[in-house]
């Protein structure tokens, strides 16, 4: 802002002084002057710029010959200037009084000296917010799977709601919770662990022939699969075989009595075929989705609403290309119920499906998979993104 000097004081002879077309006067003999009354006035008057000195009553003339104000030390201590208020003297011959402009959001930051703690508990939160925000839908795409409710998202809704109300639509949701936010912890900090080991810097070649995304990927997906199938296993029985368990632990109980331990790890396998495809073309993608998103827009930060996008876009192209052996898996999982045939393995489950209801038995519930799916991505990613950046490993960090 250029400088504009005012030439409306009016010095007199008495020692008072007057401001033009305002209607205000001071004198310097004043003894109950107060220093905001004046200065206050004149900050009303918007944006300008004008000198004040040093206060020096004796002195109300600098060596200019231009009218010095006094008492600006306390006009400096006690009123907030507009933008582009200038002052001369002060400790500086010519400085500038600016409001600083500060960012708007409460910013959290807390010290986590440990990177691979940080992960694991961003992982956590992470996942448990995800799921907790999609279990209605989950609720929904488990029933059509199996086709225990109805045939459709709206008749299986009709029919939670009429039997057991809102609180049906949560059924198993603590249970998905316990499962999802270890697996989370774990797939994630898999991912960065592998990912950042495999990479190579820019400029220099790759250490292995395919992407260290896809390769990461893949290892978190089977590494988190492993840790939590049986809570997996638990969580979809109690959301279809309801009234046969009281909890969590009567359902624990009562299966390994049923089966032993490897009824825990009943569809182990599909699951362990279907994540690899999943989990390495979501993080790839993801990690691709990203990688572009830089190149495009010349930014290194990604903001969450972004992230959001991102990663929903990830988990709807990943979901998409392995929803068949999803449905195999949970179909093994839920096993004879209501007089459903028992499979013997991946292969025979998918044939069974095929003869009994076509290709589109393969992908039956795939809208409400992508409807929970492809959020819980997005809202996955942008949670572990954030608290990445609330867990620091230094206090000043930003």
């Amino acid at each position: 802002m250029a400088r504009r000097d005012i030439q409306a004081f009016e010095c007199k002879k008495d020692g008072s002084m007057s401001i033009s077309h305002l209607g205000l006067q001071w004198s310097l003999q004043d003894s109950n002057f107060c220093p905001g009354g004046l200065f206050a006035s004149v900050g009303q008057m918007g944006s300008m710029g004008f000198g004040v000195s040093s206060p020096n009553p004796s002195d109300s003339r600098d060596e200019n010959g231009g009218f010095k104000l006094p008492y600006s030390d306390l006009c400096l201590k006690y009123l907030s200037f507009s933008e582009g208020f200038k002052i001369a003297g002060n400790g500086e011959e010519e400085g500038v009084v600016k409001e600083e402009k500060k960012k708007g959001g409460l910013k959290i930051k807390l010290k986590v000296s440990n990177p691979s703690l940080r992960r694991l508990i961003s992982g956590a939160i992470a996942g448990a917010i995800s799921r907790t925000a999609v279990a209605p839908l989950e609720t929904i795409r488990t029933h059509l799977m199996v086709g225990s409710s109805g045939h459709s998202s709206t008749e299986v809704f009709n029919s939670i709601m009429k039997t057991e109300g809102w609180t049906g639509l949560f059924r198993g949701n603590f249970v998905n919770v316990i499962r999802v936010a270890p697996s989370k912890a774990v797939e994630l900090f898999v991912y960065d662990t592998v990912n950042k080991n495999l990479s190579s810097k820019p400029g220099n070649q790759s250490k292995i022939p395919i992407p260290a995304s896809l390769v990461a990927g893949a290892c978190a997906g089977v590494s988190s699969t492993l840790l939590t199938y049986p809570l997996e296993l638990v969580k979809t029985r109690l959301t279809i075989q309801r009234g046969v368990y009281n909890g969590l632990f009567d359902a624990f109980v009562k299966i390994l009595k049923e089966g032993g331990p490897a009824e825990l790890y009943r569809g182990l396998t599909p699951s362990v075929i279907g994540v690899i495809p999943y989990a390495a073309t979501n993080y790839f993608a993801y990690d691709s989705l990203r990688k572009a998103y830089r190149k495009i827009f010349k930014e290194e930060k990604i903001g969450n609403i972004e992230t959001l996008l991102i990663g929903s876009a990830a988990g709807a192209i990943s979901s998409t290309a392995t929803f068949p052996l999803e449905v195999a898996r949970k179909h093994m999982q839920v096993g004879a119920v209501s007089g459903r045939a028992v499979y013997k393995n991946v292969i025979h489950a998918l044939v069974s499906i095929l003869e009994q209801d076509g290709i589109q038995g393969l992908y039956k519930g795939l809208g409400p998979s992508c409807m929970k799916l492809v959020p819980a991505a997005g809202i996955s990613f942008m949670c572990y993104e954030a608290c990445k950046r609330i867990l620091v490993e230094a206090e000043n960090e930003k």
